[in-house]
């Protein structure tokens, strides 16, 4: 039996209490404590990817919204 590698795990929306497999990737940044190039990134699940969207634009922190390497969402 082998042990799975971080690598080979579903990567999971960053929405508290999700679990769904993240299929868009948010990035942003805090413009007062980050860099202007340095980005972040918050996972969503297409769920949450409107409401996590929401709450970092709302705040002026959202920079971009890009599909998952690899995820269904490229496909379209």
């Amino acid at each position: 039996m082998s042990i799975p590698s971080p690598a080979d795990e579903p990567l999971i929306c960053s929405a508290k209490g999700c679990q769904a497999p993240a299929t868009w990737a948010l990035r942003w940044n805090n413009p007062r404590l980050h860099d202007p190039d340095r980005r972040k990134t918050w996972l969503a699940c297409p769920a949450h990817r409107k409401t996590l969207g929401d709450f970092l634009d709302a705040r002026g922190f959202l920079r971009a919204v890009a599909p998952l390497a690899g995820s269904p969402t490229l496909e379209a």
